[in-house]
């Protein structure tokens, strides 16, 4: 790591007494060596959840949790903070994840609990239109009294090549996959798979080389790997393991996937044994279990790492921090804690150079 390892991270949280949190809203800090933090902005907003840059990282969206709108920002250039410049319906409730298209003409929406996609359209200067297209998810529901409803898609993922976008459904037990018909602003279901019953499928994450793709199942707790056609958008299973350590026996669930840059790992989270879990992949793609390290927290809702820095920050949602482990690159496990931020209950965290 050098001095020019220089970042400005966008945290959100969640605000509500509905969610048991303590967060203020969109927080604004310029991170030096995943290590030195300084605060510059505060927006204080509703359930600021997933947030995401639009393809050309001029600015930035969030979804607001359990609430039913996306807001948009412009980022300064020169200082990283942010100036609202739109909010939109997502019309429906509790949107939950956010994605563009390679075009960059078209924001896609995960409403959660309304079992429904939203695809928005984006104009030049960042604004966002009214939604064009409204998908309804349905299905036969899996085996969770509590969990499993009705459809509840967790996250829309386009693949590497930007064909298509992958669609946890936590409540059908179920991945979808749709392509989008830019032309006519449709999204358009090509394929899907089931995956095992109970399992409640919550994000999925490309390998780089756009042939593999791995799913946190948050229901059981488990990572299942899949074979991806670039050319059909159809996911083949071919493994599945237990995201948590074989020594932990009491509840948890998991949140959060992620690949290596470099596609020689896959790491996953577990809120109740508070952990991220390191698998390392063969040439097939098959994932041999590494190590689990604590991440010094309760509840890791979600981790991102550094670019360039061989670290990774989690966000710790019950114990209010954002906790920066280095990596080691050649074994994939995680080092030991670097630096710890206190911050009301992170959910989501974006960073872009400094």
């Amino acid at each position: 790591m050098t001095s020019s390892n220089r970042h400005i991270a966008y945290i959100g949280a969640r605000t509500t007494r509905q969610r048991n949190a303590r967060g203020n809203g969109l927080n604004v800090y310029r991170l030096e060596d995943g290590v030195r933090w300084t605060h510059l902005q505060l927006l204080e907003l509703e359930n600021p959840s997933f947030l995401a840059f639009d393809r050309t990282g001029d600015f930035l969206y969030t979804v607001h949790g359990d609430m039913d709108r996306v807001s948009a920002f412009a980022i300064d250039p020169a200082s990283g903070c942010l100036t609202l410049i739109d909010e939109q319906s997502t019309e429906g409730r509790n949107p939950v994840h956010l994605a563009f298209d390679p075009e960059n003409r078209f924001l896609l929406v995960a409403n959660h609990v309304t079992s429904t996609l939203a695809l928005l359209p984006r104009r030049e200067d960042g604004t966002l239109g009214a939604v064009v297209d409204l998908v309804s998810i349905s299905g036969k529901i899996g085996p969770h009294r509590i969990e499993q409803p009705f459809a509840k898609p967790h996250q829309v993922e386009f693949d590497p090549s930007g064909r298509y976008i992958a669609v946890p459904d936590k409540g059908l037990d179920k991945i979808l996959v749709f392509r989008l018909d830019s032309a006519a602003a449709k999204l358009i279901e090509v394929s899907s798979v089931q995956t095992r019953e109970g399992s409640g499928p919550r994000h999925l994450a490309f390998h780089p080389d756009g042939t593999l793709a791995y799913v946190i199942n948050e229901l059981d707790s488990t990572v299942a790997a899949y074979r991806f056609d670039p050319t059909t958008g159809e996911l083949q299973p071919f493994q599945i393991l237990s995201a948590l350590p074989d020594s932990f026996t009491a509840f948890s669930r998991g949140s959060e996937i992620a690949v290596s840059a470099d596609g020689k790992f896959v790491y996953a989270s577990n809120r109740g044994s508070d952990t991220i879990g390191a698998f390392s992949l063969s040439e097939d793609g098959r994932m041999t279990p590494l190590t689990w390290r604590t991440t010094e927290g309760r509840t890791p809702r979600f981790f991102t790492f550094v670019p360039g820095g061989n670290q990774l920050l989690a966000a710790n949602e019950d114990s209010d921090t954002v906790v920066t482990f280095g990596v080691d690159p050649i074994t994939g496990g995680l080092l030991n804690a670097e630096a710890t931020l206190s911050v009301g209950s992170p959910v989501c965290i974006l960073l872009r150079p400094a």
